[in-house]
């Protein structure tokens, strides 16, 4: 067999010719075929024909074996080996036959890679693009106003459980209260929400309207899934749901039974329009059942009248209840739009009582109540410490009236009553009542104006060691005191000290006629912890000038 360097370079007829013409110059273009031959060699030599290899190579070529007459494939080993036989004796045409087979395999192979790739790159194109899941990270500040933005981290730190929001048009507390709505279902799996309004055929136009913005607002549009029939809304990856009830269907109220753990979000929109007080206690008993933690809002435009139930539930301060106050003059004006701020100021204009109280808030409304002035709020220990004015008052009772002791400091800089310490009880002796004010501190230096109506229980209190005095009445004393009340800066009650003394200020009224109108004169009854304040003031009021 020829070697290989007798083999390279192989040259046709033309090339031969070429070279003697060329005086045996080398061209670039012999040195590549050089080249080219030498890979060709090295690939026949490491080709022995008809063995394991010829097979595997037809393999390589795309070829299926199992679908050929096993005489075919030994023809075309044969023929290859043929083809190597004679390229390996200098064979020219043979080389090149070969060199086109070579060739075309790694367009071949270059072909399938191709291939494969586009096939992938199409079958991925059909996949459906799996998505990072969303993770949901609260309420954005750019949808809270700013009244608000303290109650956001107030609810985050759990400081409270009950959240009032009493507030004019535009103050965005309806917005607010549906925004906590989901924000604490997405936070609290085990919970349920429960959205009210005092009438059931007011939901849909209103509250569930509103949570359907809050959803949106929130990007969890495909969180949720609402219906019209039942009228409730539910979170799709968990099962929580949103119900929606009117307090005027007591037994839908009742029937609700969430699949899982426990209703421990209540939404009260419009709380002035609930029956009062103890109807909304009972909601909140039937509803919220189960689970360590609740949240309850309630909102509501104050009503005029300062009597409204509503209106006087939010002066009684309570630990575990956060009240808010707000206006749209804290909203973002591009919030409301031009429209809303052109009427707001119009009725400002033109109606300044109906502006105070749509769009303030302010129950401005005469209402009947007798004292506009009382303030609810804690009196500290050691403000109690300062107080160097103090007087006491008592009015007898025994049943049913109450019979009340009170003490009260005056700032008469401050024009402020502050009323601090109470004792009430019905059918307790003298001389019991009397123990018992010797027990709060009462020393025989304490002078107590009393109610001179009962002489006998004023010296009874002296017999038992109290400097006790009746108290001077007069004509038009009743009136004179009251209206001296009236003219303070403020009173002030501590609801905890002094529930007695919260109560019949804040529900004192003016009687009224048969059609609605106030009758002059100050009401009669439910008023004992007000006369001892009275008697216990008496020494003041009636001096000139006060």
């Amino acid at each position: 067999m020829p070697n290989e360097n007798n083999l390279i370079p192989i040259r046709t007829e033309s090339e031969a010719r070429e070279k003697g013409s060329k005086g045996g110059k080398k061209s670039g273009e012999v040195r590549r075929r050089k080249k080219t031959m030498k890979q060709v060699m090295d690939f026949l030599l490491e080709q022995p024909a008809n063995t394991r290899a010829d097979y595997e190579f037809l393999v390589e070529q795309g070829i299926d074996l199992n679908s050929l007459d096993p005489d075919f494939i030994n023809n075309m080993l044969l023929v290859n080996a043929a083809l190597m036989a004679r390229a390996k004796q200098g064979d020219v045409a043979a080389v090149k036959e070969l060199r086109d087979i070579i060739r075309d395999d790694d367009m071949l192979k270059h072909k399938i890679k191709y291939d494969n790739a586009r096939l992938r790159l199409e079958k991925q194109k059909l996949e459906p693009v799996s998505m990072p899941d969303k993770v949901y990270s609260g309420i954005p500040a750019s949808l809270v106003a700013p009244a608000f933005s303290p109650v956001l981290f107030d609810i985050a730190e759990q400081e409270h459980s009950e959240y009032v929001f009493p507030g004019g048009r535009g103050s965005t507390k309806s917005s607010f209260c549906g925004l906590n709505v989901i924000d604490l279902l997405m936070k609290n799996e085990n919970m349920h929400a429960c959205v009210l309004r005092a009438v059931a055929n007011t939901l849909k136009d209103s509250v569930y309207s509103q949570i359907l913005w809050a959803i949106s607002a929130l990007g969890l549009d495909d969180e949720f899934a609402c219906t019209k029939s039942p009228l409730e809304i539910t979170r799709i990856s968990t099962g929580q749901k949103i119900y929606f009830r009117g307090a005027d269907d007591p037994y839908k109220m009742k029937s609700i039974k969430p699949p899982f753990g426990y209703i421990g979000i209540v939404w009260f929109e419009e709380l002035d329009q609930f029956g009062g007080e103890e109807a909304v206690r009972t909601i909140e008993q039937s509803v919220i059942r189960g689970g360590e933690r609740a949240y309850k809002f309630k909102s509501f435009n104050p009503p005029k009248s300062a009597q409204n139930w509503a209106n006087k539930y939010i002066k009684v301060p309570r630990t575990d209840r956060l009240v808010t106050e707000s206006t749209y003059l804290t909203v973002p004006k591009k919030w409301l739009g031009k429209p809303f701020l052109d009427d707001a100021e119009f009725l400002k204009e033109t109606n300044p009582t109906a502006y105070e109280n749509e769009y303030m808030g302010v129950a401005n409304g005469t209402g009947g109540n007798v004292f506009d002035n009382v303030l609810i709020r804690e009196i500290t220990d050691s403000e109690i410490a300062q107080f160097d004015n103090i007087y006491n008052g008592v009015d007898w009772g025994w049943y049913p009236d109450l019979y009340a002791f009170v003490r009260v400091h005056y700032a008469p800089a401050q024009h402020t009553l502050f009323i601090w310490q109470e004792y009430t009880c019905n059918k307790t002796k003298n001389i019991d009542t009397a123990k018992h004010l010797l027990e709060l501190g009462i020393t025989a230096n304490d002078l107590i104006t009393c109610d001179s109506a009962e002489n006998k229980s004023v010296e009874d209190y002296r017999a038992y060691g109290l400097l006790a005095r009746g108290a001077e009445k007069g004509p038009n004393s009743r009136e004179y005191s009251y209206k001296w009340l009236q003219s303070l800066r403020s009173i002030v009650i501590d609801n905890k000290r002094c529930p007695v003394a919260c109560e019949e200020f804040i529900n004192c009224e003016y009687d009224r006629d048969k059609e609605g109108n106030v009758i002059s004169g100050y009401p009669d009854g439910n008023d004992h912890v007000i006369d001892a304040v009275r008697y216990a003031m008496e020494r003041v009021w009636k001096r000139r000038g006060q």
